[in-house]
């Protein structure tokens, strides 16, 4: 049994958008939001895509759009992707999310080219709030250069109450929570008039 788990860890199933029908939402994801407004998902053609032609975009501006994997479920592993803050007057933010239960419950980690900065968050009942990094009371994630118009990675390893954050490779914190300990769904998510790309959705875990 445990040799046939640690084998499902390191499968890891990635989602590139290029197969898909461009102009719409991808199939067998829900294309949703926290808040109010109107979330706009649909895979589009992007020549700069890591992963060529398509690439799944948001141009909405609700309080924070939201797209769920729905076949997945996933209480440790992993969950990555490559994004593109493409503009946004207020913000230009990607993250991914996971243990998520529905549109209102979930973790998210992101980054955000307008403020340079990563945080991970836990959003509860449709309301998000930072959490601590490990080893420093209050604060608000990490000065980090995202630039605009530019293809970055985001990585989140979670195991128990731990999860390690990473981008572009490099690992930033680690938070510990016990908000969501259950298994949950992953997907990817954006913020205000942010208009963002994602490109290589990765994940894995049991």
């Amino acid at each position: 049994m445990a040799m046939t788990m640690a084998t499902r860890l390191v499968i890891a199933e990635t989602v590139n958008f290029d197969d898909m029908k461009t102009g719409a939402p991808p199939p067998g994801w829900t294309a949703t939001l926290t808040g109010s407004g109107t979330a706009k998902w649909a895979v589009e053609r992007d020549d700069s895509a890591p992963s060529k032609p398509n690439v799944l975009r948001q141009s909405g501006q609700p309080t924070f759009p939201v797209c769920i994997k729905d076949d997945t479920s996933l209480k440790d592993g992993f969950v990555e992707v490559k994004f593109k803050p493409v503009s946004g007057k207020e913000d230009q933010a990607g993250g991914v999310i996971w243990r998520c239960k529905d549109k209102d419950n979930f973790y998210i980690f992101r980054a955000n080219a307008n403020e340079n900065n990563a945080v991970l968050y836990k959003t509860v009942n449709g309301k998000r709030s930072p959490l601590d990094i490990v080893g420093r009371k209050g604060g608000y994630g990490v000065k980090e250069q995202v630039a605009s118009g530019e293809w970055h990675t985001l990585r989140v390893e979670f195991a128990g109450n731990l999860f390690k954050a990473y981008y572009d490779g490099k690992h930033l914190f680690n938070v510990e929570d016990k908000t969501f300990t259950d298994a949950g769904k992953v997907g990817v998510w954006t913020k205000a008039d942010s208009v963002t790309e994602f490109d290589n959705f990765t994940y894995a875990g049991n």
